[in-house]
């Protein structure tokens, strides 16, 4: 009787352990299946989002030999007729209005009012009217990804006027900077009997440090939560956008510290939210998210993937160079492999000065090695400004 209530006590185990593991199995199924789902619905998204984004160079391309859209350094808003487009150079400091017109009074009329507009919308405006976002508002988006209202900032305002513009001061710089003497005629390739009329105007030579300081409470308050020096979070945000918060490169990275959804801010987010969560691009033209985002980004660069390495200096100058290029870069500086565990102990050997020569000479590209140069110095120049 008790060796049959023992093989019925095994039989029993082994049937609920084939049971737990039976479960274990459908739950790794379940989430495997739901992780690529949410990985497949945003893969479509930003297959919808690129057909647009070409759909509407597409459609701008009917009327300008040259469709420009937004960049890093650059941010264009058409009209909706798309014949009249402002450019912002925010690393030239250039203003530049074009329009599509039949006769220089209709082209005038134009041009001083797309400037009159450029100088005094915000990005909450910008992102209700722009026939671009409109486009792209109408994509359904994934389940999972997180978005948001972009708030009203200033873009042009606090660079151009002193103090908050009045209709007076607004008409009086649209007026000195549009004038018969200064509107550039050519011949239009594509609209017949018709030219292109443009303007180029140059910004205040303090333009930017006066965008800087649109940003410099963000700045400073993340910076001190995530413990990194406030001249590096100056200095890596002039490098990516000029300080543009309508920036987007083709990667596509958003934003004033140019945040990668699907690497970069997934990182962000899994260590501020403590959740995998991908953004959208709307998210991260809102300037707090995009500060918050790219703060945790650089200490998760500094305090995690680069920690072991021991000279601050070193693991400062190695930080900059991974906010461009990724952390496993830097390894293969060192290494000629992708493994910072192997790379960490030939740093430790070395001097800062001597880290930064290696880095500037064997890292696997041109772009991470400028971008190490430009933001060190100017880690001096804003360091003289806002300290830290």
């Amino acid at each position: 009787m008790l060796k049959v209530l023992l093989i019925t006590t095994l039989l029993s185990f082994h049937l609920l352990a084939l049971t737990v593991e039976e479960f274990n199995n459908q739950q790794m199924e379940s989430f495997n299946s739901y992780k690529k789902s949410q990985e497949d619905g945003f893969k479509e998204y930003k297959k919808s989002q690129t057909e647009a984004f070409e759909d509407y160079k597409k459609d701008i391309g009917r009327y300008w030999d040259k469709p420009k859209l937004s960049t890093k350094k650059t941010w264009l808003l058409y009209t909706e007729d798309q014949k009249t487009r402002t450019d912002v150079d925010f690393s030239k400091e250039t203003i530049t209005i074009e329009t599509i017109a039949h006769s220089e009074k209709e082209a005038k009329i134009k041009l001083k009012a797309a400037l009159a507009q450029a100088v005094v919308i915000n990005t909450k405006k910008v992102q209700e009217i722009d026939p671009l976002e409109k486009k792209l508002a109408l994509i359904k988006k994934p389940n999972r990804l997180k978005d948001s209202q972009v708030k009203a900032e200033a873009i042009l305002s606090t660079v151009i006027f002193n103090n908050r513009p009045t209709k007076k001061l607004i008409y009086k710089y649209v007026n000195k900077n549009i004038s018969n003497s200064n509107i550039r005629i050519k011949k239009s390739k594509k609209l017949n009997n018709q030219n292109v009329y443009s303007v180029k105007i140059q910004m205040p030579k303090d333009a930017m440090l006066k965008r800087s300081k649109v940003y410099q409470r963000e700045i400073l308050k993340h910076s001190k939560i995530q413990k990194l020096p406030t001249s590096l979070v100056f200095a890596i945000m002039h490098t990516e956008s000029n300080f543009n918060p309508r920036a987007r490169s083709h990667i596509p990275a958003y934003g004033l510290m140019q945040i990668v959804p699907k690497s970069a801010g997934v990182d962000a987010h899994k260590y501020l939210y403590n959740t995998k969560r991908i953004v959208s691009g709307t998210y991260l033209y809102d300037s707090s998210n995009n500060i918050t985002m790219g703060t945790a980004y650089l200490h998760i660069l500094y305090y995690r993937y680069l920690k072991k390495i021991k000279n601050p200096t070193s693991r400062l100058y190695c930080t900059i160079a991974a906010y461009n290029t990724g952390a496993g870069n830097i390894a293969w500086a060192f290494t000629k492999s992708f493994d910072m565990n192997k790379a960490a102990p030939l740093i430790n050997k070395m001097q800062s000065e001597q880290v930064y020569s290696k880095l500037l000479k064997d890292l696997r590209w041109d772009e991470p090695k400028k971008y190490l140069i430009n933001v060190s110095k100017r880690m001096k120049a804003y360091r003289q400004v806002y300290g830290g």
